[in-house]
């Protein structure tokens, strides 16, 4: 059509025009757009204020991005896919009911089911519901203590296992050097402290333990003369730098404990008010030693166990520590505030006797450890932040202490921040950066020649396998 026939098509009253003629005449509006001035006044906005004008511009700018930053992501996120495939299998396709996200929940490490079972079975006969006998290691101690044959007749396959492939490792690449005149030392030592984890706890932590052990034992003669002797003697405790923990028994303990607890004069210590030590704990202070062995503190519950915290230098007792509410089945258990003499409030000893507990109870599975404070205990509260543990919240009227209301602020600890960095944070601040960068070095050489070792078992068995096909 000419220019002409166009033009004449606008002369002509609507009502008359066909329906080609109205959409020429349409397009002849469109046609006629030469600026943005046109297109504003296409649509009755050329009059409007400048700062308006501006507005509507920015505003359908504004519209446009979002579009095409929806579609970008629709597009990125499968959603367009999604509606694709649901189109060609027919199924409905909705957001996932609590049920089916229940399914979905990730399950835990084979590792850990089995150390939970193993657990129940073995402090509890399979049953929750156990009781203890005065004066005797409740099962949870005697799962912490450190595993020894009292001979050799009686030792088990297990360890014995332990022992040897230990003995080997270390003959291989020793800690540090000989001492003169005793070429086992430091091999006996190893093996002794890896096969005494037991074979329940993680190769990381009997690897850890074991070389700090060795390194210990092997300083001068003098060191691997008292570690043996202290092996001969006590070969249960739980032993640390600074101090060892002794599984806690009335018979043993219970004199040197009231005495370091009575608020009595005792060593080099004056005399002190024993409800700095007693004040916020629901027993004590005791009048004498039989009150305190028949007391919660000698007298352990079935899911509880004690250790003595014994200076490793002067074999002086420094205090107490507990553990209760085991719940093995949920792989948790709450570690109470140490009852220790005022003077070793807050010492490296308290500490390392925490840290020597809470590293052998996450070797063995345990996912989430407590520490319950009274609200009002300030002196309490700084331990688990010590310790590295989280404050998780508070219990009014938590429970009634010595016929007084006690709120409690609970403080955790979980496995995988034992794993991230809480263990090294504390390891740190009790031996020393270079304490902590030889032990994580120690652990990354062990996992390595491992994984060489089960490589080339590995390369063996499938060897054996294709002889034994030919």
């Amino acid at each position: 059509l000419s220019s002409t026939t166009m033009a004449s098509t606008t002369t002509i009253p609507s009502s008359e025009l066909t329906d080609l003629q109205k959409l020429l005449n349409a397009f002849s509006h469109i046609t006629s757009i030469t600026s943005p001035t046109d297109i504003l006044a296409a649509f009755g906005l050329l009059d409007m204020p400048a700062a308006q004008k501006y507005g509507i511009i920015f505003g359908c700018l504004t519209f446009t991005i979002t579009v095409i930053a929806v579609i970008s992501l629709l597009y990125l996120g499968g959603s367009f896919k999604r509606i694709e495939e649901q189109a060609k299998s027919g199924e409905l396709v909705t957001a996932p009911d609590s049920v089916t996200q229940r399914r979905r929940r990730p399950l835990l490490l084979e590792r850990l089911l089995e150390g939970r079972e193993w657990m129940i079975r073995t402090n509890y006969g399979g049953q929750l519901n156990s009781s203890t006998k005065k004066d005797e290691y409740t099962n949870l101690t005697k799962m912490l203590m450190t595993t020894a044959p009292s001979d050799k007749s009686e030792m088990s396959k297990e360890y014995e296992e332990n022992y040897i492939k230990a003995y080997k490792r270390c003959q291989d690449k020793p800690g540090g050097a000989i001492l003169g005149g005793r070429p086992n030392h430091r091999f006996e030592a190893y093996a002794r402290a890896f096969a005494g984890c037991g074979s329940h706890t993680s190769l990381n932590y009997r690897w850890s333990y074991a070389r700090m052990y060795e390194s210990m034992a092997g300083e001068s003669h003098k060191s691997d003369e008292r570690y043996e002797s202290l092996y001969k003697e006590r070969p249960h405790d739980i032993i640390g730098k600074t101090c060892r923990l002794e599984p806690l028994l009335a018979s043993r303990h219970s004199k040197e404990l009231w005495e370091i607890t009575s608020g009595n004069a005792c060593n080099e210590h004056k005399a002190y008010n024993p409800d700095e030590v007693w004040g916020f704990l629901d027993c004590g202070p005791f009048k004498n030693e039989q009150a305190l062995q028949e007391s919660d503190v000698f007298q352990l519950e079935h899911t509880a166990a004690g250790f003595a915290i014994v200076e490793f230098v002067t074999d002086r007792l420094v205090g107490v520590v507990h553990l209760s509410k085991d719940d093995p089945k949920n792989l948790s258990v709450q570690l109470n505030l140490p009852i220790v003499k005022p003077t070793s409030d807050g010492s490296i000893e308290q500490l390392e006797a925490c840290f020597l507990l809470l590293d052998r109870l996450f070797a063995y599975g345990y996912r989430r450890i407590q520490i319950c404070v009274d609200a009002l205990d300030v002196r309490g509260k700084r331990l688990p932040q010590r310790l590295g543990f989280t404050q998780e919240g508070q219990i009014p009227k938590h429970m009634i202490v010595k016929d007084a209301n006690r709120d409690s602020i609970i403080y955790g600890m979980l496995n995988s921040d034992w794993d991230k960095g809480a263990r090294s944070f504390l390891l740190k601040k009790l031996h020393g950066a270079a304490f902590e960068k030889a032990d994580a070095a120690i652990v990354a050489k062990e996992e390595a020649v491992e994984d060489q070792e089960q490589k080339l078992k590995e390369k063996k068995e499938a060897e054996a396998k294709a002889d034994k096909k030919k």
